[in-house]
């Protein structure tokens, strides 16, 4: 029996999903053992460095796949390291539209691309896969040429995506099949289209013409629906000799959760869509009484005694008879007036550097009930730093399960507000710090859910 691996690629193209639901969606996947989480590129965007650091730090038995853009495989892979299993995919285009009009390169330049950039990523990763896109419009002989060059370069996973979606099922199982005679016995991944409506049906031809990675999705969309691949796979795989380790039963309630989150992101899907009577409302108003405040506080992933959702009732209310409360806001009360305990840690100082020419370092120190206790840690920009510092003066690691901050005064000196939320045994503690320093609040946001996970413990 030969494995099938399903690569799920929901939190690289929604683009709109919060940072909290993106962590909770990569924690459902790697429970129900999905074999390959892929997450968005490390852009420019600080936010989308600590999303990727996270969910590496958090991923147990999934490989987490980071795309490198524009070649940067420092970037790419400073993100995703502290993964148990990290990946680098190279992807870059094998058909002379791509070639020419989106890298400006002739096919001989192509070749020299993809080898350089695979072996870099090669001396960084030991696990890289290069991805030939537009792979069904390559010229004879081209995509040969270039899944061999990333072989020979170091790429242990080839993976050819089809962007036109123009074949049928036997036509895409021939196409795979002389893929998989021209490179041997390497890792071959299929990136399928749905624009025919027929992404299952190709992806599983392309299983049975030898494909070993698959790309799903478990929302509708351009890829073959992950529920429906372990389906087929699991009614038929048996026939065919291959198999998925999928947990079948958990991962139908998994992919529908995810599903959920990535609509309540796509206005348009939602707006043809009728809402079901157990999703969730995302807004709150005076008309909602306690128990609907509670339910929201538990969506959010709270548990909270009858005392404090009192408070944030009490809190609440006061909002909502101006205006309507969205889940976010209604976050930040909840780590403003509930679970709050007498401090174990307090702030007495901080001092960070971080330039874009040096390696941010942070040095601080916090009051622990008359002692003073300090750590000194670099990070990816000052705020990550921060919190490795405090990690290693305290000695553990909490797993940050959201992270925002937001101007709550104007001009040139507005006060930020920061939350943070951090995962000790599964439930949540937030922490809300303010301060003109955005580095500030966030450090006073993280040590207030600290002494909240610490009261517990204690």
């Amino acid at each position: 029996m030969r494995k099938v691996y399903l690569a799920e690629s929901t939190l690289s193209l929604s683009a709109g999903m919060s940072f909290g639901r993106r962590l909770e969606c990569a924690r459902l996947l790697d429970d129900v053992n999905v074999d390959v989480i892929c997450v968005c590129p490390a852009c420019e965007e600080k936010s989308d460095e600590i999303l990727i650091k996270t969910i590496a730090r958090q991923t147990k038995n999934a490989v987490v796949s980071v795309p490198v853009t524009d070649g940067d495989c420092e970037k790419a892979y400073s993100a995703v390291r502290d993964a148990a299993k990290p990946r680098l995919n190279i992807r870059y285009p094998v058909s002379v539209v791509g070639m020419e009009y989106s890298m400006h390169l002739k096919p001989e330049k192509m070749l020299d691309r993809i080898s350089s950039t695979v072996k870099k990523a090669r001396e960084l990763c030991a696990d890289v896969e290069f991805t030939a896109l537009d792979a069904t419009r390559s010229e004879n002989g081209f995509l040969e040429r270039a899944l061999n060059a990333a072989k020979e370069a170091g790429a242990n996973v080839l993976t050819v995506s089809d962007e036109a979606g123009e074949m049928m099922p036997d036509e895409f199982g021939r196409f795979v099949e002389s893929v998989r005679s021209s490179i041997g016995e390497a890792c071959l991944g299929v990136i399928v289209s749905d624009r025919l409506s027929m992404a299952e049906a190709c992806a599983f031809e392309a299983v049975r013409a030898g494909a070993d990675l698959i790309y799903t999705r478990c929302a509708p969309g351009s890829l073959p629906r992950l529920d429906i691949m372990v389906d087929i796979i699991s009614a038929r795989g048996e026939s065919f000799g291959v198999y998925s380790e999928a947990d079948v039963t958990a991962l139908k309630r998994a992919t529908q959760m995810i599903a959920y989150h990535d609509k309540a992101n796509d206005p348009q899907a939602a707006a043809h869509s009728a809402p079901r009577a157990e999703e969730p409302k995302t807004l709150l108003t005076a008309q909602s009484d306690i128990q609907a405040v509670a339910r929201a506080a538990t969506l959010l992933g709270y548990e909270l005694s009858k005392a404090d959702i009192a408070k944030v009732y009490e809190r609440f209310m006061g909002i909502a008879v101006k205006k309507p409360v969205e889940l976010k806001e209604l976050d930040a009360i909840i780590a403003a007036v509930a679970l709050q305990v007498p401090p174990t840690y307090t702030l007495a100082s901080y001092v960070v550097n971080s330039g874009n020419i040096i390696t941010a370092t942070a040095h601080v120190v916090l009051d622990r009930q008359g002692a003073r206790v300090e750590g000194i840690s670099t990070g990816d920009g000052p705020i990550d730093a921060a919190f490795l510092a405090i990690e290693k003066l305290i000695g553990h690691h909490y797993e940050l399960d959201d992270f925002s901050i937001r101007a709550v005064t104007g001009g040139q000196e507005a006060a930020g507000e920061a939350l943070v939320r951090l995962r000790d045994e599964g439930r949540l503690f937030s922490g809300r710090g303010i301060s003109t320093d955005i580095v500030g609040a966030a450090i006073r946001a993280y040590i207030n859910a600290l002494n909240k996970i610490v009261y517990r413990e204690n």
